[in-house]
């Protein structure tokens, strides 16, 4: 880096160099592997993954952000990377060269090498999560990137995806989360059975988003806000403000039987209008921030509306 912070070596301009390639390589999981890293682009991406990075080296711990590579152009639109990319290798590079490094046809002018944030599942449950993604066999992935930023968004614990699942660091995926894999920790590989175990082990209970569910999560809601206000004596079949962790299946079989075995209930989203049905990404948002209202210790719009007008 130079007195500015920018970084003084001339900008990488050889598309062809084998530096580029070396990073271009890890779009492909055979070389994400053996190195254990793999790509973030674009501003929000790489954002995140620099705090990150920092708030480990502010802890003592290793960082995750190996390389940066940035146009002139990006640094000048967004100048906090000069500072967020303080204690990593950061390097000029021309639009052709970042073009060649990336896995978009457009890049954004900014890509960062990161190692592998994952963690293992006995890390998420002996924090004492309250909320859970757990994807089972989903293997697009732009929607598990998807579910993840809702995970976040929702302010879950954690997401675990099955050992059938889609490589989280694939770079459609990463892109997908829009950040929110630098937010929230991950499992990977996960055992579905070894899952549902460990949960109720630690008094965790599972729900398996299933579209032929006998529960309706709209009820299930009003069931939990009626006892909460006091205005039922009847319990609620599933009291939603408890640690929970949601399954959610693959895109076109949804979960197997045995995995909906698994579940202490199995949840339909209600669908009003015509559709078939929700896709992935917008059930799981649904059930996601059902379980995150109650736990919030919020009530669904109607049924506060309701007590209100009471």
């Amino acid at each position: 880096m130079n007195e500015t912070g920018r970084p003084q070596d001339l900008p990488l301009s050889n598309p062809r160099a084998d530096r580029v390639r070396d990073v271009a390589r890890l779009a492909g999981r055979p070389a994400r592997l053996k190195r254990g890293r793999f790509l973030a682009e674009g501003p929000q991406a790489v954002r995140e993954a620099l705090r990150l990075h920092q708030q480990r080296l502010a802890a003592g711990a290793p960082g995750v952000v190996h390389e940066v590579f940035a146009s002139e152009a990006c640094l000048d639109r967004y100048p906090e990377f000069e500072d967020l990319a303080e204690g990593t290798s950061a390097r000029l590079a021309t639009d052709d060269v970042l073009a060649a490094m990336a896995d978009t046809v457009n890049p954004q002018g900014i890509i960062a090498v990161c190692g592998f944030v994952d963690v293992s599942l006995e890390e998420v449950l002996d924090a004492g999560p309250r909320l859970i993604a757990v994807l089972c066999q989903v293997r697009d992935p732009g929607n598990a990137g998807t579910v993840l930023r809702a995970a976040d968004a929702a302010g879950a614990d954690a997401v675990v995806l099955t050992g059938a699942s889609v490589d989280i660091y694939n770079p459609k995926a990463v892109r997908s989360t829009a950040g929110s894999l630098f937010h929230l920790p991950v499992v990977l590989g996960a055992d579905i059975d070894e899952v549902a175990s460990a949960c109720r082990s630690r008094g965790i209970g599972l729900l398996a988003a299933d579209g032929y569910g006998t529960l309706n999560l709209d009820t299930l809601q009003d069931e939990n806000a009626a006892r909460r206000l006091g205005a039922s004596a009847t319990e609620s079949a599933y009291p939603l403000e408890s640690p929970t962790a949601w399954l959610f299946g693959n895109e076109a079989q949804g979960l197997s039987e045995a995995e909906l075995a698994l579940a202490d209930h199995r949840v339909a989203v209600p669908v009003y209008g015509a559709a078939e049905s929700l896709n992935l990404g917008t059930a799981a948002t649904v059930c996601l921030y059902a379980s995150a209202r109650s736990q919030q210790g919020g009530l669904p719009v109607s049924s506060a509306a309701a007590a209100s007008a009471g």
